[in-house]
């Protein structure tokens, strides 16, 4: 029912076939995110050292993100605020609250979940975090999926098309 509607928070969810490892693997380091989801990665420790491309995260690394499609003013700073070094990561997504991915199996197959949550309520957060996130996220873990299964990146890369699905 719509009443039961949370604008809070939303999950999305992908069956991916590749090891756990080799999932948790692209979203815990910089060069994996930067395979399927981010132009740019740049990871700090807390003492300020940056991470190597394939240097996992670590719990209070901060992060600056940038996307293909959209220039340098558009990008993300956050934290690394849980990671288990296998199965689980969590972040803060600067104004859009805080996301978690999993990897677990579900019917002998191997899930990626991405829950969003602590979304502002208002109409610009449920506009722009809740609407827009949740497309974005849908359509990177599609592309996760698709660099991972067959390394077809379907990001589009040319900065001179903007507003689509792919960027």
């Amino acid at each position: 029912m719509l009443n039961d509607f949370d604008k809070t928070r939303f999950a999305v969810r992908i069956p991916v076939n590749a090891p756990v490892e080799r999932i948790f693997n692209a979203w815990s380091t910089p060069g994996g995110l930067e395979q399927f989801f981010l132009r740019q990665a740049v990871f700090h420790s807390p003492e300020g050292i940056e991470r190597n491309a394939h240097d996992p995260v670590e719990v209070g690394d901060t992060y600056h993100w940038l996307w293909w499609g959209y220039s340098d003013d558009d990008s993300e700073r956050g934290e690394v605020l849980e990671q288990n070094g296998k199965d689980l990561l969590r972040f803060s997504f600067g104004k859009a609250g805080v996301c978690t991915l999993s990897i677990y199996q579900e019917e002998g197959e191997t899930v990626a979940e991405l829950i969003q949550e602590n979304i502002p309520t208002d109409d610009n957060g449920f506009r722009y975090y809740h609407m827009g996130c949740k497309q974005g996220w849908t359509f990177y873990l599609t592309n996760l999926k698709s660099v991972l299964e067959g390394g077809l990146d379907l990001r589009n890369r040319n900065n001179k098309i903007t507003r689509v699905i792919s960027s």
